[in-house]
């Protein structure tokens, strides 16, 4: 298995639940390490005899199809993913999301993959009103971010490979993760690490933006069920059932915390926020027996846990240490 992406937030949690429940299958985990790749979110399995490492750009045409000619199964995490640097700069954006995808699916149609599975977005669907019903595999796409249409535009690809070339594709469109890893420039992890470090937590405008939440141990489940038993062609739609806003999932952290509201720092909204995402799973959990195991209050606290507990690990991250140390191991390799 091709697992690229590996070295970040989801990525890296999917490395490690496929290590620990096919204790039989080789993993290659192709990353390039920018800001949010980081090798240490995988040090516990680095000496895993079954698990190798490539730092490389997934657009690099040449060491893809060197990869790909042993590969069963590509698993593509790799992407640029965080809306606010997506309307800051988009190259980067269409380089990784849409020609880094398209590398991989020529290289997977050259070489007689068994099976090609892209992780998506519900962003991709655009957002919803208070009383709209929420996104499933028929809702039209309609981004409304740089980050969006890059990825509603490698979905796209994704299902001409497909139709076109009958590459034996699968894609999953899931709503906001949250838990152990994760970079913290997202919500739980700046907020948690802010509050930690004594400092207040930006919300922006006011705080009412909803996202459905899944803890990421949940959406890998719904990716091994996916690829090992989900039809070809398919979407489906992987959700947590868990729709908070931003004020409500800021309160639960402050509450996990004993820390108080005076901590909260209203700042302006970003541009093009989307107000509503929520995710009707209804189709994965008919057809393949999948539904998200862990509680909105079970995630929240196994996630400010972890991050009191690993607190080497977010430092290294907001003091910007972690890149020196990857620029001098790895860089050069």
């Amino acid at each position: 298995m091709l697992v690229t992406g590996g070295a970040g937030f989801i990525g890296s949690n999917f490395v490690r639940y496929i290590l620990k429940k096919y204790p039989d299958y080789q993993v290659i985990n192709l990353d390039l390490l920018t800001y949010a790749g980081n090798l240490e979110n995988l040090k516990d399995v680095e000496k895993n005899l079954n698990y190798k490492f490539v730092k490389g750009d997934i657009a690099d045409k040449n060491l893809v199809n060197e990869l790909v000619k042993d590969i069963d199964i590509i698993v593509n995490f790799a992407a640029e993913s965080h809306v606010d640097r997506s309307i800051l700069d988009s190259a980067a954006f269409i380089h990784t999301n849409v020609i880094g995808t398209h590398n991989l699916l020529e290289a997977a149609k050259n070489n007689g993959l068994k099976r090609f599975h892209h992780v998506s977005t519900d962003e991709v669907y655009g957002h919803l009103g208070p009383k709209n019903p929420p996104f499933n595999e028929k809702t039209p796409y309609a981004p409304r971010s740089p980050y969006s249409a890059s990825k509603a535009a490698a979905d796209h690809l994704v299902n001409a490979y497909f139709n076109t070339y009958n590459l034996p594709t699968t894609i999953s469109n899931c709503s906001n993760n949250y838990g152990p890893y994760q970079f913290p420039e997202k919500l739980h992890g700046l907020f948690i690490t802010n509050l930690l470090e004594g400092k207040k937590v930006p919300v922006y405008g006011d705080g009412m933006q909803i996202r459905d939440w899944l803890f990421v141990e949940d959406h890998c489940e719904a990716i091994d069920r996916i690829i090992h038993d989900g039809k070809t062609g398919e979407t489906y739609c992987v959700g947590g059932d868990c729709e908070k806003s931003n004020i409500e999932i800021t309160k639960k952290i402050l509450e996990l915390l004993e820390k108080g509201e005076e901590m909260i720092e209203y700042v302006k909204d970003r541009p093009g926020h989307d107000r509503r995402y929520a995710i009707d799973f209804s189709k994965i959990k008919r057809e393949l027996g999948w539904q998200p195991r862990t509680s909105f209050d079970e995630g929240m606290k196994k996630t400010v846990e972890w991050y009191k507990a690993n607190e080497n690990w977010w430092r290294e991250i907001k003091s910007g240490e972690y890149l020196k140390y990857y620029e001098k191991q790895y860089i050069k390799r």
